[in-house]
């Protein structure tokens, strides 16, 4: 037992090595993140006394946890065997297909990088592209909202930027779960929207199996009470017009919902609109092309950094006017399932009239609307501006105007606006606008039919 014996050098410092690998895999791997662990708790603790709506266990939870959560969720488990009935197979391999549609799903949020980095992020990009308004005269009725209430922010959809502007603006409030189309699980997006809680969701390609996976991930994170942030349309308006709601998120928190028994969901309607959309082109081009859809790409992103960059360099900061933000009036499920219907057609109906008439109305869309209707010269656009303005006024709805409110600035801004994309001529007095302008002026025009449906030219 005490004989000496010897080994070549090299066997141990192989010992050594493996036995220092386990020492940290077993000991000291799992006293650093216990110490990181509530170190992080400690600090959410913190940041949720700041919040309206605080940060819930369920989106801390570890995702490996919420995986099999899900995969042995007992309706999962019976759309699994269905499944394998259908597709005759076996189903243990029906249940792996299963947990492949979760670890899809599921993300793993992490606090310190959406409100170290994200929201920051957002707001320089927010800052730096458009002059934010907000309407807070409709945001204070938020602050009534009940803290026990799971908040769902509903939205149009009409560039890219909704992401980043909401992101910003709700910092104060919650930390949003975004619902995010396969266009974005691209690297380095895909891993960073993870980390911000948005989970990814298949517009084409899926089954019943994995619907009903994904509509399990969505229940639970509504009756865990998850703030989330929902666009009914589905994806970008190509049009430039409010789209029919696409109904499946909000049937799944419906067909879940028991007015009195679950946790109560509470919609906030927020309205978009923007003075210039950056992927207006492409938006339109996919329309009158018949494509219906564009892919995605990083190259306006960087094209984008670069014009912030040089304008900082340059000190001359050239904004794409403003973006403008309204809130409706919050909608509560159980109020509207006792009282008008339990139906998500209705629900989405309700709530993208709601974003309707909130949809701020800002200079680039007015004058793009007096132009379709016939104000073609420059003296024309400005008088039927003035029109919009008073209209907009006298109906209190959201209008957002820069520093400079006369009539003939703004839409001098709009034409060297056109004229710089090389949309616009100028004949003497008359203005001619290019085909391809037409049809921008079109886009912007129809984000304002909502609330100026009622409008009648003097």
């Amino acid at each position: 037992m005490t004989s000496l014996i010897e080994i070549p050098l090299w066997l141990l410092v192989l010992v050594l090595l493996f036995a220092a690998l386990a020492a940290l895999d077993w000991v000291l791997m799992p006293s650093v993140r216990w110490y990181f662990r509530r170190r992080l708790e400690r600090a959410v603790d913190r940041l949720n006394q700041r919040l309206s709506f605080p940060i819930q266990p369920f989106k801390l939870a570890r995702r490996r946890d919420t995986i099999l959560r899900l995969r042995f969720d007992p309706e999962v488990a019976k759309a699994v065997v269905e499944y394998a009935r259908a597709h005759n197979m076996r189903e243990d391999v029906a249940a792996q297909k299963a947990e492949q549609y979760a670890r899809e799903i599921v993300p793993s949020f992490s606090a310190f990088t959406y409100f170290g980095f994200a929201i920051r992020a957002a707001r320089i990009l927010s800052r730096s592209l458009y002059r934010v308004r907000v309407q807070q005269s409709d945001a204070k009725a938020i602050e009534t909202i009940s803290k026990d209430a799971t908040v769902v922010f509903v939205m149009n959809h009409r560039s890219n930027m909704d992401y980043v502007l909401v992101t910003w603006l709700a910092a104060d409030r919650s930390a949003l779960a975004y619902a995010v189309g396969e266009w974005a699980r691209v690297w380095p997006l895909q891993p960073l929207i993870r980390m911000l809680g948005g989970y990814f969701i298949r517009r084409r390609h899926n089954n019943p199996l994995y619907r009903k996976v994904l509509a399990r991930y969505v229940q639970m994170a509504t009756e865990a009470g998850v703030t989330q942030a929902v666009f009914p349309e589905g994806g970008l308006s190509r049009t430039g017009e409010l789209r029919p709601p696409k109904l499946g998120l909000l049937s799944y928190i419906v067909e879940d919902f028991e007015p009195g028994e679950s946790r109560d969901v509470v919609f906030v309607p927020v309205a978009l609109n923007y003075d210039r959309v950056m992927e207006d082109r492409n938006l339109i081009h996919a329309q009158t092309g018949g494509t219906r859809h564009f892919r995605f790409s990083l190259k306006p992103i960087f094209r984008y950094l670069r014009r912030i960059i040089w304008q900082k360099i340059t000190r001359r900061v050239n904004r794409y006017g403003i973006a403008g933000v309204s809130f409706g009036m919050p909608l509560s499920l159980t109020e509207f399932a006792l009282t008008k219907s339990r139906s998500a057609e209705d629900l989405g109906e309700e709530l993208m009239g709601r974003i309707g008439q909130v949809m701020p109305a800002v200079p680039f869309p007015m004058i793009a609307h007096a132009w379709l209707a016939g104000a073609k010269t420059r003296a024309d656009l400005e008088a039927a501006l003035e029109a919009r303005i008073a209209f907009a006024r006298e109906n209190d709805l959201p209008l957002f105007l820069p520093g400079r409110t006369d009539p003939a600035f703004m839409v001098a801004t709009a034409l060297a606006t056109l004229k710089e994309r090389k949309m616009l001529q100028l004949r003497d007095d008359s203005l001619e606008i290019s085909e391809e302008g037409e049809r921008l002026l079109a886009f912007y025009a129809r984000s304002l039919d909502p609330v100026f449906a009622d409008f009648i030219e003097k």
